[in-house]
């Protein structure tokens, strides 16, 4: 990139050569004086300081697109573009989820625990709906699926933005929105514990600080 800079520029200077004597006025003079000045410079300048001079274009996060045609990019800043979430009582139990078990993870983080849960949903070996599965077992503690259902704190909801973030993941994923990231898992665990369970499963992924497993 910085050879074709100096490329550039030294094509420029040579154009302006040849032009000899098109160039007869003081404007065409100055330019082609500039046009050298910067040559010279370009030729003694460093590479670092060359590097500073180009602009380089990030590269575009890809989308993922389900079956349903749901689009989703797992970035902060195209999650914070969509529209504020809402929904009825499969949604807010959903998004409560994500907000108890994983608003500290990354974007991917949150949709990965969704995957979990929109499995399970689909799965004979637990309840048929969103609800259902979060709050299997709860009222015995600590025997519940989901911990926060059972661990005897109250569930409130102090980080508004958390909130609207998770509320958006809950959205696409009950919209359609695409399962690839767990490969099918139907449980998961931070790591910072070590089931028993979790050995007797196939690991699917390891996203942010969830691992993730199906039978």
């Amino acid at each position: 990139m910085i050879k074709a800079l100096r490329f550039v520029i030294a094509s420029a200077t040579a154009c302006l050569v040849l032009a000899g004597p098109s160039l007869a006025d003081s404007t065409h003079v100055k330019a082609k004086r500039l046009l050298t000045m910067e040559q010279r410079a370009l030729e003694q300048a460093s590479a670092g300081h060359l590097k500073k001079l180009v602009t380089v274009i990030p590269q575009a996060i890809p989308a993922s697109v389900s079956r349903s045609g749901v689009q989703v990019k797992y970035d902060a800043n195209w999650l914070n573009a969509q529209p504020k979430a809402s929904g009825g009582s499969e949604w807010r139990c959903l998004a409560e989820a994500l907000y108890f078990e994983a608003r500290g993870e990354t974007i991917k983080g949150q949709f990965a625990v969704a995957e979990v849960i929109m499995n399970r949903v689909d799965s004979k070996k637990f309840p048929g709906s969103v609800c259902g599965v979060i709050n299997q077992g709860t009222g015995r503690k600590f025997a519940c699926q989901f911990t926060y259902t059972c661990d005897g704190r109250p569930e409130n909801i102090h980080e508004p933005a958390s909130w609207a973030r998770v509320g958006k993941v809950a959205k696409l994923m009950l919209a359609g929105a695409p399962r690839g990231l767990t490969k099918g898992a139907t449980y998961y665990h931070t790591t910072a514990v070590n089931p028993k369970w979790a050995r007797k499963f196939s690991r699917t992924a390891k996203i942010g600080v969830h691992l993730f497993y199906k039978p």
